[in-house]
């Protein structure tokens, strides 16, 4: 279906809006191939408000944890470490649930350069998202340099959620930034289809080389870059004028994105795995395949997940974008997807190249994967008794999948510290559970 062109001049739209017809997204009630019962192990207990986990790659076997009033905590040779890595309390505005600190990456090369980035939502900037780069002390491996900070951008927001402030690393050597629509809900600012703005997009930037007005530079391959040109009128073809968009920021590298909160990379193929919290309805899991050269529009606002938006006018909406690979229901499933990671250890080869994802709402967590026929499944593997509230997830070294878990007020403004203590959860085969392990309460069927 076609979208007029009075619809895209009166939302002030510069990018084409192609949908893309693709097999329906898969739902909760398939089967991945391979059979798994999984279960959660309690690494890590007593944070304040746990929203990310990941590890370094330097052979440390360390985990680092973000607390989202501005405290990075590292568990080490089993234990939770009582100093702090890094503690930017003083600067980090905590007070509504979808603000804080958002995540902790280290560069590739962390082993080598010491480097390492966080997101956060800055209290001096009215929350904006600064993305730092600090370096680790030179005397102590367990503790950052806070001299060392540098702003490498800084994203400025009308409202006060939907920020998304995930990073990571591409197999590229690329950092890759989700950032939400801006907040408020419905996207009312449009800024999902608009390549003017930063707000509802994934972003590709590299942070290896600088400019005189940026402290990274623009991937040549980005796919909205617009050289400066002479203007032709005539012998260019349509083609070639739907790629010309000299307005738009050179750091998008996909957009129609609502609020990615999570998303990861497939160490082993290179492919990207999208979260993308939805509306009222609908939550949705994108993927983007590692050979992608950028550019994709994920639909919103005029999608949210194969559902247009809003749902009221399904039977007359344009249908834009490409369709996710999976999908639920907030009718039965939960509220808010959390991306969690997929498995590419050793240790457990029956839940190898599995995705994993959880939802805020319902503490429901689902494994997706491909079947022999190349359709997508997605099966629920974790129902708990006692929900937990899932926030994020992560990997550490050796490939392994971790949850983290917080209880914060939704509704703000609340001091997290007053809140009831998270953990951080490893994904494990239920027949491996360490004995004496502290685990989640399952359902009794």
């Amino acid at each position: 279906m076609k979208t007029s062109a009075l619809l895209l001049l009166g939302l002030g739209l510069t990018a084409p809006l192609a949908y893309a017809e693709t097999v329906a997204p898969a739902q909760p009630g398939g089967k991945l191939p391979n059979k798994q019962a999984i279960q959660l192990v309690q690494v890590a207990t007593g944070l304040v408000d746990p929203i990310h986990v990941t590890g370094p790659k330097d052979g440390s076997g360390r985990l680092f944890i973000c607390e989202r009033h501005g405290i990075v905590r590292i568990v080490k040779d089993g234990k939770l470490q009582e100093k702090p890595f890094l503690d930017l309390r003083d600067k980090t505005l905590s007070s509504f649930l979808e603000e804080g600190l958002f995540c902790i990456e280290f560069h590739p090369k962390f082993k080598e350069n010491g480097l390492f980035y966080i997101a956060y939502s800055d209290l001096w900037f009215n929350g904006s998202t600064l993305l730092m780069q600090y370096k680790v002390s030179a005397k102590n491996p367990d503790k950052a340099d806070m001299d060392s900070g540098k702003v490498i951008m800084q994203l400025d927001f009308p409202y006060c959620n939907h920020h998304g402030g995930k990073m990571a690393f591409g197999p590229d050597g690329y950092l890759y930034i989700g950032v939400g629509d801006g907040g408020w809900e419905g996207d009312v600012l449009s800024t999902g289809q608009d390549l003017t703005t930063h707000m509802g997009k994934m972003l590709r930037i590299d942070v290896e080389h600088s400019t005189p007005d940026r402290a990274y530079s623009i991937p040549k391959d980005n796919p909205f870059i617009t050289p400066l040109q002479q203007m032709t009128l005539f012998g260019v073809t349509e083609k070639q004028f739907s790629q010309i968009h000299p307005n738009a920021k050179p750091e998008i590298w996909a957009y129609g994105i609502r609020n990615p909160w999570t998303f990861s990379f497939d160490r082993k193929t290179g492919d990207l795995f999208i979260a993308d919290i939805g509306q009222n309805h609908w939550e949705e899991i994108n993927h983007q395949p590692a050979n992608s050269k950028g550019g994709e529009n994920y639909g919103w606002k005029f999608m949210c997940g194969s559902h247009t938006f809003p749902i009221e006018d399904e039977a007359t909406n344009p249908r834009v974008g490409i369709l996710p690979i999976a999908e639920f229901s907030h009718v039965d499933q939960g509220i808010c997807v959390i991306g969690l990671g997929i498995y590419r250890g050793k240790d457990y080869p029956g839940m190898e190249g599995t995705y994993y994802t959880a939802d805020w709402g319902s503490g429901k967590v689902w494994g997706l994967q491909k079947d022999g026929a190349g359709t997508w499944q997605m099966e629920e593997l974790l129902d708990l008794d006692t929900p937990l509230r899932p926030t994020s997830g992560g990997e550490d070294e050796a490939g392994n999948i971790y949850l983290t878990d917080a209880y914060p007020n939704y509704g703000g403004p609340v001091d997290p510290t007053t809140n009831e203590r998270g953990s951080v959860w490893k994904l494990v085969p239920a027949d491996k559970v360490p004995a004496g392990a502290v685990t989640a309460p399952l359902q009794k069927k």
